[in-house]
């Protein structure tokens, strides 16, 4: 009986090894669990959303890429780079201006404001990409400081805020967000 006892507790031990290796695998290589893919309960929000939260994930970082291949492309000036970037069709949002653009629309855009900038600077703060639980929308979040000099010499610096749609890995909406420094003080 004493055998059978031994017997089943190295069995036991055995089989407890084997779920912790099963265990060992499941986790990334930074040794950290992976994420549940399952849907969270959300507690109760203060305000209700237009649709269902998306319960997004990290999406892919070559959409990252992408954007900011195209936001180089502006500054250094190079526009056929920007602009292939982007869909054949895209959904401008700026402060006070909206548009749907063609591409080629897009790139007489980008091409006309920036003939009127001597110099840029883009210093990239962050980014994410983002993808909804059902992966039926992508979106790659761009934070930064952008610092222009027109053609007149004079030099602005701007917070920015960049949300783009991704699809086919194409850029095909650019809904951006500034915020001017304040001027120094005198």
């Amino acid at each position: 009986m004493k055998k059978l006892l031994i017997i089943s507790c190295v069995a036991l031990l055995a089989a407890c090894n084997n779920a912790a290796t099963t265990d060992a695998a499941k986790t990334d290589s930074t040794g950290a669990a992976a994420a549940p893919a399952e849907k969270k309960t959300l507690p109760d929000m203060p305000y209700t959303l237009a649709q269902p939260y998306q319960h997004w994930q990290i999406g892919d970082p070559q959409h990252a890429v992408t954007v900011m291949k195209g936001l180089k492309g502006y500054e250094t000036g190079d526009i056929a780079a920007c602009a292939a970037s982007f869909g054949d069709s895209v959904s401008l949002r700026f402060d006070n201006y909206r548009a749907r653009l063609s591409n080629d629309s897009l790139k007489a855009m980008f091409t006309h404001d920036r003939a009127d900038i001597a110099s840029m600077r883009v210093e990239m703060s962050d980014w994410e990409s983002v993808i909804s639980a059902d992966k039926k929308e992508e979106w790659v979040t761009l934070w930064y400081k952008e610092v222009k000099t027109d053609k007149k010499g004079k030099t602005d610096s701007v917070s920015v805020v960049d949300d783009c749609k991704i699809e086919n890995g194409k850029i095909v909406v650019l809904d951006e967000k500034i915020q001017h420094f304040p001027a120094p003080k005198k």
